[in-house]
């Protein structure tokens, strides 16, 4: 009588989570450790080796004696992405571009391409989803022509590896990284595996030759770069590119550097042209009028450590629905409901529950932090009374369910910036620290001395009245 062989430990198959690294013996379509979903693969079960002693590929030296020259920042030509990067591009850095379809990072490198490149710093142009003659139009628009910049178009990671050799570039710029693929691995271009191995390759030949490499990433419906999470912890700068489509500004933010700070945005404006930087954006999110109008207020934020003016517009208008419409456009909806809450209960303006509210930014800023709820209060306060705020008038702050106006972040670093601009009076919260002189600078400590501002709402209407400085 046969007797069934019983499986080994050996033979079964085993599966793996591709972000986090989680195992088990069962497929499962969901990590129970990292709660991805379709993250779980199968792969051979491992076998026990222990790793000899190899040979010293370089000794180690003191950190003292370290030769810092090589790790030295070579400018883009590019200001804006000079700032970001933290001076320029470091040879054998790997950087990652990522931003939405149409955004503008094909045009904005190859911008820096053309820019980048001279008789000592050749610079490669692989390009996988367009041909190479769709690349050479664009050039030809945005005048991104010159002799030491090479253009090919590939998406056969032995090809690209094959070009190297030939061009023996300093910078190397991939669009995109999903679309290349290894023959060696199985699976299709953009996968988890196929995305691992090209990136693994390109890291690895720009550390052996010393140089940049610039790699486009797509992302997500939820703004997340797309790939395995292992892809941003491996490459050593993590760009994302912002902007709406329907408006010129674009922004680079750094998301991971090691070689800098995060805390600088780069702005660039996007036309038929090309794409330029903005060293002085806030021209953009400005409406220059003649005459104040009711529902427009100035609020100065903060991207990065880069001061901008921007301008925040409500609108108030008579309901024909039972349930009135609140919209928003630039502007954080929780945010802007808070504030109609404050006002109604803390203001005593009851003209806003039953009528449709409309608010948003000019320009397409998005403005998220909370220093500018003091110019949203202001601006809707405005719409519902039909009065105009003061010309002039920078309102910086945050405010809580209280009512209280609580401090923010560099507000020195905004009045500043808003007396540069010819604005000469803000509301700031308490204690504001030096002012720039010149400017008439009101503190307040709540919306009644905030709202006091309002021509129709006089000074001894207002629960609390602000303290001017000079």
């Amino acid at each position: 009588m046969a007797v069934a062989r019983t499986k080994s430990a050996k033979d079964r198959p085993s599966y793996r989570c591709t972000e986090c690294g989680w195992t088990t013996v069962k497929w499962l379509g969901r990590c129970p450790e990292c709660q991805a979903w379709g993250t779980v693969e199968e792969y051979g079960a491992p076998a026990v080796r222990t790793t000899a002693v190899g040979r010293v590929s370089t000794p180690a030296l003191p950190i003292g004696q370290i030769d810092v020259r090589t790790a030295t920042a070579r400018s883009t030509g590019v200001d804006e992405l000079d700032r970001v990067l933290g001076g320029g591009l470091v040879p054998g850095a790997v950087v990652l571009v990522a931003g939405e379809p149409g955004v503008g990072k094909s045009t904005l490198l190859l911008d820096v391409a053309a820019k980048a490149a001279g008789p000592e710093h050749r610079t490669l142009y692989v390009t996988g989803e367009e041909s190479a003659s769709q690349v050479r139009l664009r050039a030809d628009r945005i005048k991104a022509i010159d002799d030491n910049l090479y253009l090919a178009a590939e998406t056969d990671l032995s090809a690209v590896l094959g070009h190297l050799d030939a061009v023996k570039p300093s910078l190397l710029i991939l669009d995109s990284v999903q679309t290349v693929a290894s023959p060696e691995i199985d699976g299709a271009p953009g996968g988890m595996a196929q995305v691992r191995e090209v990136a693994g390759a390109l890291i690895r030949t720009s550390k052996e030759r010393g140089m940049s490499t610039l790699l486009v990433g797509h992302v997500t419906k939820d703004g997340a770069i797309a790939g395995p999470r292992l892809l941003e912890h491996l490459v050593d700068v993590v760009l994302s590119f912002e902007g709406d489509r329907h408006a010129r500004l674009r922004l680079v933010r750094g998301v991971k550097n090691r070689y800098g700070t995060t805390d600088e945005v780069g702005c660039f404006e996007l036309h038929d042209e090309g794409i330029t930087g903005l060293a002085d954006p806030s021209g953009l999110f400005l409406t220059r009028r003649d005459e104040p109008v009711p529902g427009t207020c100035l609020t100065v934020t903060l991207e990065g450590r880069r001061p901008l003016v921007a301008e925040v517009q409500a609108l108030t208008v008579d309901s024909q629905i039972p349930s009135p419409r609140r919209t928003t456009s630039g502007l954080e909806t929780s945010r802007v409901s808070m504030m109609l809450a404050v006002l109604e209960q803390r203001g005593r303006i009851s003209a806003l529950g039953k009528r449709d509210i409309y608010s948003a930014t000019v320009g397409g800023v998005k403005l998220s932090e909370p220093a500018a709820d003091l110019a949203i209060a202001l601006a809707l306060a405005s719409a519902a009374s039909d009065t105009p705020l003061p010309t002039n008038l920078v309102a910086i702050g945050e405010v809580g369910l209280a009512g209280e106006v609580r401090r923010v972040t560099g507000v020195q670093r905004r009045l500043a910036e808003a007396y540069r601009l010819g604005f000469t009076h803000a509301l700031v919260p308490t204690d504001p620290g030096k002012i720039p002189a010149g400017m008439k600078v009101t503190e307040v400590a709540d919306m009644g001395a905030a709202l006091s501002v309002l021509p129709r709402r006089g000074r001894a209407d207002a629960p609390r009245d602000g303290k001017d400085r000079r």
